[in-house]
Formats: structure tokens, C-alpha cells, sequence
């Protein structure tokens, strides 16, 4: 461990770190726990020369000034004196991801569990009451390690410039046309941050290096400080369930919900994480075999983009859900591809109640014509 650098100085001091060893990542960079949507984006972006000097110079239109003069008069600033132990959390966070600047964290004043890491500059980390209050140690460390993991990637920049255009999709809500306009991007904003929320997420397990406090922070999230009467494993079934159920109309609501949505489902961040837990990308991670920041520049897009489609295919292919299922018909060359879409919607399945009818039972030969039908009882 790195010797202290002073009470003053804003770089990682490792003289209050926690007792339990953890594993560090000397050099790591984002892209070792990013998911590939994520990750592919991310790549892509910083190869455009001037992007971040381009970026950084909105900050004069963003309301970055404001929000940081807001936290620092309104809220309790995170240091040894205030907020000790979530101080201490927060530099082991930035000394295990090797984040050299320790962000700005404040505590404010909010019934409503919450977290986020906003600023173009400098990213600053918010918590509320609400949240310090609902979790314990290991479970707060895991959502301190997730903001860090923000800050690391560069989320905060993207963050914010979502926050500047939801707020001006409301000022120009009158022009149809150009309302619409900003809703586009900020809904394209939208799908790719709840991506860079599952890669937040893989951040907060490796600084946290603890699964079951992961799943238990997520849970309480989702249904409060009731751990007594709540179980992770059938937590983690909630997922399953709501990823298989219903037919193709329960696949378009499931959408239509998650699209105002910044994160994901919670069930469905816990059952991520947990499958991400159980990956052999994860254990090489663990054994120090990760890429590294210096090796940033020298990052393929066109990889980057290929793990991406390739995720997406292996999503498709493995999912359960019904939408899905017809995705893969279609790719496959169904052939019956209007009778598996009538299916899909009504949640029948004729095609193949036909293919498994017994031997001895009645074929199309075998039923009356149809002027010897009876009469249906239905209008």
C-alpha cells in the first residue's frame, strides 16, 4: 500500500482503509467490466479526436455549475469529519479501481434510496439519507464502488448531457417537431445508460468483492429494509419469471416500460450480476488478467462492436422471452411465420398442439364437411 498523501490532498490515502484484504486492480481500465453494449460505445466515442474537448465545452450550457453549487450548499460534503465511514469506503473504492483523483460525495437530504455520479469537469457522487439509511456496510460499499465505476468509465459526462436535454425536451415540448427531435436522443441516451448501469453494477462487485451483499443491496432497492422477509434466490426467480412469461403482447409492455426508464428492472440487474458473477471472464479478472487504461488507445471499435453483436445474438438465442423466441423463428426461416406471430400475441401454440397429436386422434380427413358442421355458438 501507497503511504498517505496528506489530510489535504485528494488522491487515494490508504491510512483508513478496512481491515479485510481485497483484491486490487493496478491500471485497470473500464473496459474490463463494461458490458459489451456499453463498452462498444464507449470505444467508439473516445476514438473521435476532440471528443472530450468538444463535450467539456457545453459545460458553460449545462447546468453542471449550478448542481455542484446546490450539493455543496444543501447537502453534508463527505470527509473525515463528516460522513467518516462512507469516507473511508470511498477512497478504498477509488484505491481498489486505481482511480487516482477521489471524486466530491454528498449526502443529501431524500427519503427515496438513490445514488448517482453527474459533472463533465469533475464527476461528483450524491447519495441520499434514504440510502445510507436502508443498507449496511458491504451493501453501501458495493453502491460506492458502482458510482466509482461511473466516474472510471466516464458515465458522468454522458449523465449529465442526459439531464441538459431532458430539461430542454420540456422547454421545447411546444415545437412538435423539434420535441421530438430531443425525445429521440434522449431515449437513445436512455437505452445505452441503463446499459452502462449493469457495467456500473460489475464495478461495485469488484470493490465490494462480495456477491451476496451485491444481491442484498439490489433486493433492498426493490423491497426496503425487510431482509427477514425477503430470500435472494427467490428474488432472483422474480427475473426468470418476468423474462419467460406471458406472450408476445406482455414482450411489447415490457418495453414500453422500460423505456423512461435511466436503469434497468431490479430483478433484472441482480440476475446480470449474478450470471456476470459466474462468468470466466470475471475469475480471470479476479486472477489480475484484465485489460489495462495505458492499452486504451489502442482499443479496436471494430471489436468492440463485434463483442457487442455478439452479445446481442447469444441474448437472443438463450432468452426466454416471447419476443425473442419470434426473433429467432424468423432467423431461422420459419416457415409458418404469420401463424407463430398469431401464436406469440395470443399465447397459443397450434403449431404445435398439431405436431404432438396422438395417433388415434381425429385428422382433417376424418372431420365432417363443412355443410355438416355444427353451427357455432358464438355471434
Amino acid at each position: 500500500m501507497s503511504e498517505s498523501n496528506g489530510p489535504n490532498d485528494d488522491r487515494v490515502s490508504t491510512e483508513k482503509l478496512p481491515g479485510r484484504t481485497r483484491t486490487r486492480f493496478p491500471d485497470i481500465s473500464s473496459r474490463a467490466y463494461e458490458h459489451p453494449a456499453d463498452r462498444s460505445a464507449l470505444v467508439a466515442l473516445r476514438k473521435l479526436t476532440g471528443f472530450d474537448t468538444v463535450f467539456k465545452s457545453l459545460s458553460g450550457l449545462l447546468p453542471e455549475r449550478s448542481l455542484r453549487l446546490l450539493f455543496l450548499s444543501d447537502s453534508v460534503r463527505v470527509s473525515d469529519e463528516q460522513f467518516a465511514h462512507l469516507n473511508a469506503m470511498l477512497r478504498d473504492a477509488c484505491y481498489i479501481l486505481d482511480l487516482e483523483k477521489v471524486p466530491s460525495m454528498y449526502v443529501t437530504m431524500d427519503p427515496q434510496p438513490n445514488a448517482m455520479c453527474i459533472g463533465m469537469d469533475a464527476p461528483i457522487i450524491v447519495v441520499t439519507t434514504g440510502l445510507v439509511e436502508l443498507l449496511d456496510e458491504e451493501e453501501m460499499r458495493a453502491v460506492i464502488g458502482h458510482e466509482v465505476g461511473h466516474a472510471l468509465s466516464g458515465h458522468s459526462v454522458y449523465r449529465t448531457i442526459l439531464l441538459f436535454l431532458t430539461n430542454l425536451a420540456l422547454r421545447v415540448a411546444w415545437i412538435p417537431l423539434g420535441n421530438l427531435a430531443v425525445l429521440a436522443i434522449i431515449t437513445a441516451l436512455r437505452e445505452w445508460f441503463r446499459k452502462s448501469e449493469l457495467s456500473a453494477d460489475r464495478a461495485g462487485l469488484l470493490v465490494g468483492q462480495d456477491l451476496q451483499a451485491s444481491m442484498r443491496g439490489l433486493m433492498k432497492i426493490a423491497g426496503g429494509n425487510h431482509l427477514h422477509e425477503m430470500n435472494v434466490d427467490a428474488f432472483l426467480k422474480q427475473a426468470d419469471e418476468y423474462e419467460a412469461a406471458g406472450d408476445l403482447r406482455d414482450s411489447v409492455l415490457k418495453i414500453l416500460n422500460v423505456l423512461p426508464r435511466s436503469h434497468p428492472f431490479t430483478t433484472v440487474r441482480a440476475a446480470e450480476l449474478r450470471r456476470w458473477a459466474g462468468t470466466r471472464e470475471y475469475q480471470r479478472l479476479m486472477d489480475g488478467h484484465y485489460p489495462r487504461r495505458t492499452e486504451d488507445k489502442d482499443a479496436s471499435v471494430s471489436d468492440a462492436f463485434r463483442d457487442s453483436a455478439s452479445h446481442y445474438a447469444d441474448t437472443v438465442k438463450k432468452s426466454k422471452d416471447p419476443l425473442m423466441g419470434l426473433i429467432r423463428d424468423i432467423t431461422n426461416g420459419a416457415g409458418d411465420v404469420g401463424g407463430k406471430l398469431r401464436d406469440r400475441f395470443t399465447g397459443g401454440g397450434t403449431s404445435q398442439a398439431t405436431a404432438e397429436r396422438p395417433s388415434g386422434s381425429a385428422t382433417d380427413s376424418d372431420l365432417p364437411d363443412d355443410d355438416e358442421q355444427p353451427e357455432s355458438p358464438l355471434p
